[in-house]
């Protein structure tokens, strides 16, 4: 049992970095296709990562050294079928004759791994009834390819890594863990009608992608900048000034053309429009962005061009030019922190917003 618990550990601790890793994609792919993250389908998908992640851990530790696999002497494989009950009745007290011997016999080491073996896959066809909608031919279907990768790990020596097997590949084992999932599917047909369905959280997710989020005008900011900066190398190759010239392409002359949107913005689903008549402008838009440009771009720049300049002719001493650059920096750095904080915590209009008079839109469709 601390064995298993170890691994159940092991698992918890590995599980923030994979979840950062999958956060990004989710991220963009909920904003995508909902235009919102709603919270229960967050916790529902990443608890689904933590499971998958507790059970192959569960099957593959804990690692044994190279040396040790080298002198395994185990077979490979055991292809028939229900063995676990002859060597149930073969390592352990059970005497069928006595009946005293029957709890004695399920309290027993051996048994409590086929029950493990079991409850694997268990929450596995929990998931796949619950959010994946999946029938029971389904369900029987994915869990035993889950088990027979599960196998197929075991079998292959994790993948090469090992000169040979240090786990049995058992048929037995994808008996039960398939067993596991059917049992799984059945449990949450009798609490499902409770919680919200997957066809509700699916509603409440259009629903809330009605209303633009900082966090999705952020994520659709940095898809762009990444987008744009694609393209931009991709020409350099050809011309020096392509990343001058990709940017008056990408940011003004093709939203000016298409629906007054980015790539980012038409796939995320965002429009600037204006504030009073809610309907797209294409010369307020193209304001609109070069005035964001200009003042968290461009002034910044010219403030810091300025600082230079002033040293540089008043011949200022090496003091009073660090404390002047200083001062400027400081000025610069206060000016993005509350732009930041009034953007995203107070959900302020910002400047650039204020002066032409527009905001973004959701374009998402309620299906």
């Amino acid at each position: 049992m601390m064995e298993y618990l170890k691994v159940i550990q092991t698992s918890i601790l590995f599980f923030p970095f994979i979840a950062f890793l999958f956060t990004i994609p989710y991220m963009i792919s909920q904003y995508h296709k909902y235009g919102a993250i709603h919270t229960l389908r967050t916790i529902i998908i990443y608890s689904f990562i933590l499971y998958l992640l507790t059970a192959y851990f569960l099957v593959i530790l804990p690692l044994p050294s190279i040396e040790q696999v080298q002198n395994l002497n185990i077979p490979r494989m055991q292809l028939i079928p229900f063995s676990f009950v002859i060597d149930f009745l073969n390592h352990t007290s059970l005497q069928m004759t006595n009946p005293n011997t029957y709890l004695t016999a399920l309290k027993e080491p051996y048994v409590y791994q086929v029950f493990y073996n079991l409850l694997l896959t268990v929450p596995f066809g929990i998931y796949l009834r619950y959010y994946f909608n999946c029938n029971l031919k389904k369900a029987i279907g994915y869990t035993f390819l889950l088990s027979l990768f599960f196998e197929f790990t075991q079998l292959t020596g994790l993948y090469g890594i090992y000169p040979k097997n240090y786990r049995l590949f058992d048929i037995d084992d994808l008996m039960i863990n398939t067993v596991g999932g059917m049992i799984g599917y059945f449990i949450i047909g009798f609490i499902q009608k409770k919680i919200p369905s997957r066809q509700e959280i699916d509603e409440q997710s259009y629903q809330l992608g009605m209303y633009v989020t900082p966090l999705r005008r952020m994520v659709t900011y940095f898809v762009d900048i990444f987008l744009y900066l694609i393209f931009a190398l991709i020409f350099s190759f050809h011309h020096r000034s392509s990343f001058f010239v990709i940017f008056l392409l990408y940011y003004f002359i093709i939203p000016f053309t298409f629906h007054g949107q980015t790539f980012g913005e038409a796939f995320f689903h965002l429009q600037i429009v204006s504030s009073t008549t809610k309907t797209v402008v294409q010369k307020s838009s193209i304001y609109r962005r070069f005035l964001f440009y200009f003042i968290y771009y461009m002034i910044p720049f010219l403030i810091f061009y300025i600082n230079i300049l002033i040293i540089s002719i008043l011949q200022l001493n090496n003091f009073i030019s660090i404390m002047l650059s200083g001062c400027f920096l400081f000025a610069i750095f206060v000016f993005y922190i509350y732009s930041f904080i009034s953007f995203l915590f107070l959900k302020k209009t910002l400047l650039h917003e204020m002066i032409s008079n527009t905001e973004y839109k959701s374009t998402i469709d309620i299906k």
